[in-house]
């Protein structure tokens, strides 16, 4: 019975060695930027678990989420714009007043709806 244990301890301990790191190694990085008439957003990450993922924007009280995408080896790309060409090609559509304050948090979510990783910016003023 100890010898189970201390089997279980040991690939619960092997399991948390590679798992953890993988997931502290995810790394955000969100740019926005706002003009009288548009708000534009890149939400991107690398280090992640290959899988899927969305993105959420949240500025002030106005929140979007991007729909499910799947990573392209371990990176993820969501961008949000009000343009409707950039919409067109595949941006998630905001409002362009969507940026509020001059400040956006980017999340990065798994398919299980937790949040893998987040980060607020400053975004640019046009």
């Amino acid at each position: 019975m100890a010898h189970t244990c201390l089997f279980r301890a040991g690939v619960a301990s092997l399991l948390l060695a590679f798992v953890l790191p993988l997931a502290e190694a995810a790394e955000i990085r969100v740019t926005c930027e706002k003009r009288a008439n548009r708000s534009k957003i890149s939400v991107d990450a690398t280090n992640l678990v290959p899988g899927e993922y969305r993105a959420r924007v949240i500025s002030g009280t106005n929140r979007k989420t991007s729909p499910l995408a799947v990573t392209a080896g371990d990176e993820i790309e969501f961008d949000f714009d009000s343009r409707a060409a950039d919409v067109a090609a595949g941006a998630t559509k905001i409002s362009a007043g969507f940026i509020v304050d001059g400040r956006v948090t980017g999340k990065i979510i798994n398919a299980e709806g937790r949040t893998v990783i987040s980060d607020t910016e400053t975004c640019r003023i046009r």
